[in-house]
């Protein structure tokens, strides 16, 4: 479906980000968990999310990664998908937490006081083609209205201005488990966003 760019920025605000990026993954770089703290229980993921077409899928429990087109279907077993900024969780449900950092996880009693919501019926950026003409194209999806404001994306300014919420998250899982992460950076080295790195802490 396609709409014009003045009513989505009302409607539909912070899931335009970096759409003037055109982009391909061509860096020599290995995306996916790249890293794993010493204690086994956390570590750094990093991503490529500049294609709209795609929703990346990240299973927690078995440190895996998954890439797959708007119409291919999802993985068998995933927590969290991302697209560009917009997030989704696989039935389960996030919290915003007051802290920049993810030391806060060894607190179960804060973990459990927290308030999770779940995911929402919204649409997401699909097809930029039409962008120069005021017109972007949008596809139903859920997303969670909590953890898609990872980014803040104003668009009142052009080009837009990024802005991390640099807060730190906790999603809790359909199974109950919970991990609980913070998104360090949207951009890689030469400055081009799409390219995210999340560090996390699983099971809290």
């Amino acid at each position: 479906m396609l709409l014009p760019l003045l009513v989505a920025m009302v409607s539909c605000n912070g899931i335009f980000g970096g759409i003037y990026d055109h982009v391909s993954p061509t860096e020599d770089s290995f995306f996916g968990f790249i890293e794993e703290d010493s204690d086994g229980q956390g570590g750094l993921i990093y991503l490529f999310l500049n294609v709209y077409e795609r929703w990346t899928y990240i299973d927690f429990h078995n440190q895996t990664i998954d890439t797959l087109g708007m119409h291919d279907g999802e993985p068998a077993h995933w927590d969290v998908a991302m697209h560009r900024y917009d997030a989704r969780t696989n039935g389960g449900a996030v919290a915003a937490t007051p802290y920049s950092d993810l030391a806060f996880s060894t607190d179960a009693t804060l973990v459990d006081g927290l308030d999770y919501v779940a995911d929402v019926d919204s649409q997401v950026v699909v097809d930029i083609s039409q962008m120069m003409d005021g017109i972007l194209g949008y596809e139903a999806a859920s997303v969670n209205p909590v953890l898609s404001h990872w980014m803040d994306v104003d668009l009142g300014t052009m080009p837009p201005v990024y802005t991390p919420a640099g807060t730190a998250y906790v999603v809790q899982m359909a199974d109950g488990t919970r991990v609980a992460l913070i998104f360090e950076k949207y951009m890689n080295e030469q400055n081009v966003k799409g390219y995210v790195t999340i560090r996390y802490r699983y099971p809290v």
